[in-house]
């Protein structure tokens, strides 16, 4: 019995994940030990076998991305992690989780009218939202089938700020990290005794997130002697994703 509900189980996923050539991602709610509840949706690789274990990159959205409807987070880069050259070159369990309209992945101040700059602290609480995410991505290393010394995370604008945060409180968790015009405390970078690798890119025209975050992540993280790498494109504003997911080797970097 236990085999054939196994068996029902693997070919649902075949059944609503693929379609011919083409890869879509399911819709899935996670609920930690808080009982926050986490909308996501999750990719299968290409020939998804339960028995055996799978790189994870896991994408953390924008701030225009929030909210109920667990569709929203793949805007930018859904199709490019689900085309079906990635898959079939570098197959890969995709997470991207969904944060509520109301919250954000990490805890930082914003710039406001009355000249408030943006600042990120060194020391605070994880958010319930981002220790969802990490509760998340535990319930399927659990599972066995995630390849833990191939864990990936990438993310854009307030997402590439959740991934720096992440990133510095697990630092041994991630191989590689992708954040896109996104920024940190310089000291947390400074202190990471991490393996993690990052490639960080920006737009030098990003009037929502300075390009001075990434370009001070950059020399921060290479001063500590950090395996690092940072593109900058001239005149792009925030949306640098677009140049970023352009990037042939965006994706097969991180499995170099």
């Amino acid at each position: 019995m236990k085999k054939i509900i196994a068996l029902f189980f693997f070919l649902s996923i075949v059944t609503q994940a693929f379609a011919g050539d083409k890869v879509s991602f399911l819709k899935k709610q996670f609920t930690a030990k808080d009982g926050y509840k986490l909308n996501y949706r999750i990719l299968y690789p290409l020939n998804y076998s339960p028995d055996k274990s799978y790189p994870v990159i896991l994408f953390l959205h924008g701030a225009g991305e929030r909210g109920e409807d667990n569709e929203r987070q793949l805007t930018h880069g859904g199709e490019m992690f689900a085309s079906y050259e990635n898959q079939s070159s570098y197959p890969a369990i995709i997470i991207a989780p969904q944060c509520p309209s109301a919250l954000y992945w990490s805890t930082y101040t914003r710039p406001n009218p009355e000249g408030q700059k943006r600042h990120f602290p060194y020391s605070v609480a994880i958010t319930p939202s981002l220790n969802a995410v990490r509760e998340l991505l535990d319930s399927y290393i659990q599972k066995g089938i995630v390849d833990t010394d191939q864990i990936h995370i990438a993310g854009l604008s307030m997402g590439a700020i959740g991934s720096f945060d992440l990133v510095c409180r697990y630092p041994n968790l991630f191989k590689t990290a992708t954040p896109i015009c996104g920024g940190a405390n310089l000291e947390r970078l400074k202190n990471f005794k991490g393996k993690t690798i990052f490639r960080m890119y920006h737009g030098s025209a990003d009037d929502t997130v300075d390009v001075i975050w990434s370009r001070d992540a950059y020399k921060t993280l290479k001063n500590s002697g950090k395996e690092v790498y940072y593109k900058e494109y001239p005149g792009v504003n925030h949306d640098s994703w677009n140049n970023a997911f352009a990037e042939p080797d965006f994706i097969s970097w991180m499995f170099r």
